[in-house]
């Protein structure tokens, strides 16, 4: 188990996840391995078509089956996406059981905590997972208590 912290941006998400993927395309650029895995934001192909772009360096993955936010789906349509939501969340835990990655962005999943969507205890399973040789970011609006624990650094980052 690593006992390394993690960062966390949180405030508002489109400039959390603006500067999670400054910081991607940076560790990229020293030769880092980056993967992205993105929560909550709906299938956004247009945007997933120019990440693609940054393969094999940076891989984006998004899990969503909807091309709408998570928030805007009905309760029936979020029942369905949260099965997705979970298989993104099997998914981040691989990538750090392999060691797949330098750096792993977790963009929203600030919001899986906040919805309960992932307890304290996922969380705590993922981080034991984490090696010492990789790095991991969180995003999303707000930082939950559970997360407090982990973070050694938090940039709150708000909208101008």
């Amino acid at each position: 188990m690593c006992e390394e912290k993690v960062t966390v941006y949180c405030g508002d998400e489109e400039i959390t996840t603006a500067a999670a993927l400054g910081y991607a395309i940076q560790s990229a650029g020293r030769g880092d391995s980056v993967i992205i895995i993105q929560f909550l934001k709906g299938k956004r192909e247009e945007a997933m078509e120019l990440l693609r772009r940054l393969e094999p360096e940076v891989r984006f993955f998004s899990f969503a089956r909807s091309q709408k936010n998570f928030a805007e789906l009905s309760q029936e349509e979020q029942q369905e996406e949260e099965m997705n939501i979970r298989n993104g969340f099997n998914f981040a835990r691989k990538v750090l059981v392999t060691g797949e990655c330098s750096l792993l962005i977790l963009d929203g999943f600030l919001g899986l905590l906040d919805n309960q969507m992932v307890s304290a205890e996922d969380l705590d399973s993922l981080m034991k997972a984490k090696s010492e040789d990789t790095k991991v970011m969180f995003t999303g609006k707000e930082i939950d208590y559970s997360m407090q624990g982990y973070a050694a650094d938090v940039f709150k980052i708000y909208k101008h």
